[in-house]
């Protein structure tokens, strides 16, 4: 680890509470939450729909850029590469637990072409998921990556890696395990757990099950690469990435898909802390957006190590032996 690395990767976390502290004490004044909006007829047509050009519009505009301005073939493969990994995560949570974990009662603002999610209620299998939820995922993930790859390759350029491909290849196993990871990751779930089932509230009670598939998506590649990778993110350019990505979740969930009901959440399978100025929004729709920008970088960055090492998978995952 270099030492830019270490006080950028402090320095962010910084940047956080410092936003953090002052939000949460003002949304604390709030006795009295937001009411969302009936979705009747005519309320926001085609809203969900029309809303994912948010993340379309930039993903467009940086992947025209990827491939005229930059000639590092190893950057594009390393894009796709991470995709192919990653997308399959937002899927999985949509077909396996998107009927579990959300809501969709607004159908008048999407194309009301419904894809099959399991319905663990029931034990079946229904035609209920909106396809806008299918592009949400596709699109959510493109856009954090390529987000963080302009600015890595392009705007904070001065902060990454000089000469890429040789520090690469003095990395003998991309994959070391990372104990703090494992540790921090289970306090987190015992810690949910316990306000969950002990903690008065009104979803007190079973497993804050969307919480737990949170810290599991981070913190199992964290504790596979995160090791390995820790110097090579960028850490400016990955907090650039997360609060532009956190700047548009907010504008979206918090102004129009939670007050207008495109999606929704069943409270009984989230952690019960809910932010009653933002339509009782519950804590895990704002750190979704941590926890996939964290997930995507570091699963990037690992494919990264790997393609520009030159090295066989196997060896540059898991070493010569």
């Amino acid at each position: 680890m270099n030492f830019t690395s270490v006080k950028d990767f402090k320095i962010f976390f910084v940047m956080i509470v410092i936003l953090v502290l002052p939000a949460t004490l003002t949304l604390l004044t709030i006795e009295k939450a937001q009411n969302v909006i009936d979705p009747i007829a005519g309320v926001s047509p085609l809203g969900y729909t029309w809303s994912l050009l948010l993340f379309i519009v930039p993903a467009l505009a940086i992947i025209i850029w990827l491939y005229i301005n930059h000639d590092e073939k190893f950057i594009r493969k390393s894009f796709w590469l991470a995709l192919i990994v990653l997308i399959p995560l937002g899927f999985i949570l949509d077909i396996v637990f998107g009927l579990v974990f959300f809501t969709f009662t607004n159908h008048e603002a999407t194309l009301q072409i419904y894809l099959p999610g399991f319905d663990f209620s029931q034990m079946n299998w229904r035609m209920a998921l909106p396809l806008e939820e299918f592009v949400f995922y596709l699109t959510g993930f493109i856009a954090v990556l390529l987000i963080y790859i302009w600015c890595d390759e392009y705007w904070l350029a001065a902060y990454n890696v000089p000469d890429y491909s040789v520090e690469s290849k003095k990395i003998e196993s991309i994959v070391l395990f990372h104990p703090q990871s494992l540790m921090i990751g289970l306090v987190l779930i015992i810690s949910a757990i316990i306000y969950k089932n002990f903690y008065p509230h009104p979803y007190q009670g079973g497993l804050p099950g969307y919480f737990i598939f949170l810290v599991v998506a981070s913190f199992v590649p964290s504790m596979a690469f995160f090791k390995t990778t820790y110097r090579f993110i960028n850490w400016r350019a990955f907090s650039s990435t997360f609060f532009f990505i956190l700047l548009i979740s907010l504008l979206w969930e918090v102004t129009l898909a939670s007050p207008y009901q495109w999606w929704g959440y069943n409270y009984d399978q989230m952690l019960g802390i809910t932010i009653g100025a933002w339509t009782s929004l519950p804590i895990e729709a704002v750190l979704v957006w941590m926890a996939v920008t964290f997930t995507t970088v570091i699963i990037y960055e690992a494919i990264k190590i790997w393609i520009a090492s030159g090295k066989p998978i196997k060896q540059a995952f898991l070493g010569r032996n």
